[in-house]
């Protein structure tokens, strides 16, 4: 029985045999177990779409659709919950190696004993268990900090807007002192601020609530706009943005808040990280690709192979003493993924960086 319920587990025993559906279901009920039965294969995948079992038992040989392409149909389903599959196959069958290989947890041969048969299952749906908890505390914790993030984004917003009125004299005059004291309040609250979104993002992909609205976007056009945007930053360092872009317009297929979040990212990081030289931003294409290359090249302190290995990972952050959350480029990354893209770097220590993105021409 679950632990995290009063109900019965629920199993699914799947097997040509009547005689061996009927001893096997004889048994199991006697544990007080739920036991549903299926003929075949295709019988057996219907009832896991309709209703998924805490346990599969399976008989490996079958006609037809056999208990090794059951399994492989379970696997390769996604939606699922994970499923234990437990096979059950003659002493004079083939090696159930495959079985194994494409993703059954055990087995068990006939003729079954009582004792076998309920050890393992209990084990199986130990199994279980233990996973449907982790996948359980995983998604309150993942809600959890969505929620919070989401709640902390409100005080901050409303914060970055006071903050701004009486730096714009709304409320009195300042004196030098005071500005300086709310500029630096206002840069703090807006790098808090930056952060929270960030991480809320982060956790609408992981989620799966994030929603991308594709459609035709300017790749020249925008990169120019980010380029543009991002000037400023530069100059307070004495940094030249380089625009590499061409004069052809060059279109992909895609949400273009998302990609004009990814680019600000690559470029807003090289320019934090360049102290001496330049940024730049290079648009790659030819007629008749399928894929469109963006390149985002600095000049900066560059990326150890060993930092490179973990670089897109959440909550990895480089050693550099400007380093951040390191959630940016994981999100980079997860903007990549969601175009069907990539995104990558190559780095020299003390020469600088250029990261990559390539992006598919159509979705």
């Amino acid at each position: 029985m679950s632990p995290q319920s009063s109900r019965p587990d629920q199993i699914l025993v799947v097997d040509d045999s009547p005689d061996n559906v009927f001893l096997i279901k004889t048994i199991l009920e006697e544990e007080n177990y739920i036991v549903s039965t299926a003929e075949n294969g295709p019988s057996a995948l219907a009832k896991i779409e309709n209703s998924p079992f805490d346990l599969v038992l399976l008989d490996l040989m079958m006609p037809g659709m056999d208990g090794y392409e059951v399994t492989k149909n379970i696997r390769k389903n996604s939606e699922l919950k994970f499923m234990p599959i437990l096979l059950i196959t003659a002493h004079d069958s083939p090696n159930v190696a495959q079985g194994l290989d494409l993703g059954a947890d055990d087995f068990i041969r006939k003729p079954v004993t009582v004792d076998e048969l309920l050890a393992r299952v209990r084990s199986l749906l130990r199994l279980k268990h233990s996973i449907d908890e982790r996948d359980e505390i995983a998604r309150q914790r993942e809600d959890f900090v969505s929620r919070l993030t989401h709640d902390l984004r409100t005080p901050l917003v409303a914060a970055e807007r006071m903050m701004g009125l009486c730096l714009q004299g709304a409320l009195g005059e300042l004196s030098p002192e005071m500005k300086e004291v709310l500029s630096t309040m206002a840069r703090s609250n807006s790098n808090l601020l930056a952060m929270v979104n960030t991480l809320l993002e982060v956790y609408r992909f992981e989620a799966g609530r994030k929603t991308l609205t594709f459609q035709p976007v300017d790749l020249h056009q925008l990169l120019d706009e980010v380029g543009k945007e991002l000037t400023p930053l530069a100059e307070d360092k004495k940094l030249k943005i380089n625009l590499e872009l061409g004069k052809q317009s060059v279109r992909v297929m895609g949400d273009r808040l998302e990609l004009h979040r990814l680019f600000t990212n690559l470029v807003g990081n090289a320019i934090k990280f360049t102290d001496i030289g330049f940024v730049s931003i290079r648009l790659q294409s030819k007629a008749n690709l399928e894929n469109i290359t963006v390149q985002v090249e600095d000049t900066g302190k560059g990326i150890s192979p060993e930092e490179q290995a973990t670089l897109f990972e959440r909550f990895r952050p480089g050693s550099h003493k400007y380093s951040g959350s390191g959630l940016g480029l994981y999100l980079s990354r997860r903007i990549a993924e969601a175009h069907q893209g990539e995104i990558s770097i190559a780095s020299e220590v003390d020469k600088g960086s250029i990261f990559s993105v390539k992006i598919p021409v159509k979705q």
